[in-house]
């Protein structure tokens, strides 16, 4: 009798256990979605499925934020147009920063159906918003709901280990790397939606091989996922799914460190997937 009550206590609590655990996962994956385009054209079909991931069709609204852009009112009148001919009107650019933003645009965020970051310098958007009030802002309307999208620089922030698009030993600017060595590649904080991914954007139609190469050589613990013009990854907890005209590269360096020889970066251990619209794929490693 003793043995049977024994029994039944232990398979109780390893139910609460599971239970419990089933529920910390639920509370730490958040209830929105990140809809994350390689910049580029974009096509109406897939704009019509980050409306309808976002639920905009059943109300709520959109806010974009053109802070990466040097023209940020073009931005938004350019990504609002979209919408617009898609037939949704509820959308608003709010061009702020940590120092202006005031707390009713700080609401607005938190509860907005869609967060749209435009394209431009993902550094200036960074710079632009750093770990403020605003930061904290998209990072909770994520949890809560939220389709968070990006187009560009816009793909680029979404990032915790962002590509700034500079090359240390190469001032002058490139849409490529010339090579894949060491100490090259420049890396900064991101808006960190994505943590175990690095973001690359225009990825093949502008051949950024080299530098995503650089980026997981650097960061093994990382995965590297370049994404084409007109085309996105739909990011739903752990799982992506790629949508648009083109193609998503995702690159997985399971060496723990690369080789290094005059300067130049190794890896023995390097898978590579190209990926159709359709396709999904995981983003842990």
């Amino acid at each position: 009798m003793k043995g049977a009550i024994l029994s039944a206590m232990l398979l109780l609590s390893l139910v609460s256990c599971q239970d419990k655990a089933t529920i910390e996962e639920s509370i730490d994956q958040p209830k929105g979605a990140l809809f994350i385009i390689g910049g580029g054209k974009r096509p109406a079909a897939m704009i019509e499925r980050l409306i309808t991931e976002s639920g905009l069709r059943e109300g709520g609204y959109g806010i974009i934020l053109p802070m990466s852009s040097v023209e940020p009112d073009s931005a938004v009148f350019y990504a609002k147009k979209q919408f617009t001919k898609a037939g949704i009107d509820q959308v608003v650019g709010f061009n702020i920063s940590a120092d202006t933003v005031r707390d009713s645009q700080l609401d607005s965020l938190g509860k907005a159906a869609m967060i749209y970051i435009s394209g431009g310098d993902q550094n200036k958007f960074m710079a632009a918003i750093g770990k403020s009030a605003i930061y904290e802002s998209i990072h909770q309307a994520y949890q809560q709901g939220t389709v968070v999208a990006g187009t560009s620089a816009g793909a680029a922030v979404m990032s915790e280990v962002m590509i700034t698009g500079n090359e240390k030993k190469f001032p002058e600017y490139q849409d490529t790397f010339r090579n894949i060595e060491a100490n090259n590649i420049e890396m900064a904080d991101g808006l960190g939606l994505v943590k175990t991914a690095i973001i690359d954007q225009h990825f093949i139609k502008r051949s950024r091989y080299n530098r995503l190469l650089s980026a997981v050589a650097e960061y093994p613990q990382l995965l590297g996922v370049g994404i084409d013009e007109a085309t996105a990854i739909l990011v739903k907890g752990d799982s992506a799914e790629v949508v648009g005209d083109s193609q998503v590269i995702v690159m997985n360096n399971q060496s723990d460190q690369p080789s290094e020889l005059n300067g130049k970066l190794g890896m023995k251990n390097l898978s590579v997937k190209v990926l159709l619209a359709g396709e999904k794929f995981s983003l842990v490693k």
